[in-house]
């Protein structure tokens, strides 16, 4: 079986349970394959990242096998503004955040509730220099543990969502994103957009956040602030002390 969101955001849990950890979000047009369901939840694996999570069987729709191949072809197109609208049934307006998936939209093939959308959209690979613009859209939004939007947001979903608008893939997690990528030995060999992790006493990939010019860093600690960079890690100002210890830089693009 497999699905697609259509509702703006769907909290993907830990659990199958309302009061269950959150550990990501599926945004307005994500697909997925169906795992297994339990009473009124369904766990999933998006396609996009292989992330899997519980979500409320009432807040998706189902897919057949030929509708999610065809996505699966189908170029990423995504919503470039920060909040847009699509129009559904009755002509009545919904709300979708940054980074929603248009993908199945204007697509005949595909059996789902139709929506309009005439909003600014975004597909295909990006130069590198459009990382930081595009992560300064998320600026002063909130942390949220498993949140991927303006409105909330940890600090692997700014990274993968940031990467994501412009065309390039990383997982979900800053533990599973420090996997690839090429290492870097000092900061100044790194460039602006390039990815810089942190790790805990245990060793523990714990943090990540975007390179910017002149020894700066984008991430999201409290909110999506802009910090210091240094050998040591993230110095933050406001405290005069580090906050995260630099673990290894890595290049993607």
């Amino acid at each position: 079986m497999f699905g697609i969101c259509n509702l703006a955001i769907i909290p993907l849990r830990a659990e199958s349970s309302d009061r269950s950890e959150i550990v990501s979000q599926v945004l307005f047009g994500e697909h997925f394959e169906v795992l297994e369901t339990q009473h009124n939840w369904t766990r999933i694996r998006l396609r996009f990242d292989s992330y899997e999570g519980w979500i409320d069987t009432k807040q998706y729709q189902p897919l057949s096998q030929p509708d999610f191949d065809l996505l699966n072809e189908r170029a990423l197109v995504l919503n470039s503004d920060l909040i847009e609208y699509v129009t559904g049934a009755n002509n009545l307006l919904m709300p979708i955040p940054l980074g929603a998936s248009l993908a199945f939209l204007n697509c005949e093939e595909i059996n789902t509730r139709q929506f309009e959308f005439e909003g600014l959209r975004v597909s295909g690979e990006r130069p590198k220099a459009n990382l930081i613009p595009t992560a300064f859209m998320y600026l002063n939004a909130p942390y949220l543990w498993g949140g991927k939007t303006p409105f909330g947001i940890d600090c692997s979903g700014l990274t993968q969502m940031v990467y994501k608008l412009n065309g390039y893939k990383l997982p979900r997690d800053a533990s599973q994103q420090a996997t690839e990528g090429e290492p870097l030995s000092f900061i100044e060999e790194s460039e602006p957009g390039d990815l810089a992790f942190f790790d805990n006493e245990e060793g523990n990939i714990i943090h990540v956040g975007l390179i910017m010019e002149n020894n700066y860093i984008i991430h999201a600690s409290g909110k999506v602030r802009i910090d210091r960079l240094d050998h040591l890690g993230i110095y933050n100002a406001e405290t005069n002390r580090h906050t995260h210890k630099l673990r290894v830089i890595k290049k993607y693009v």
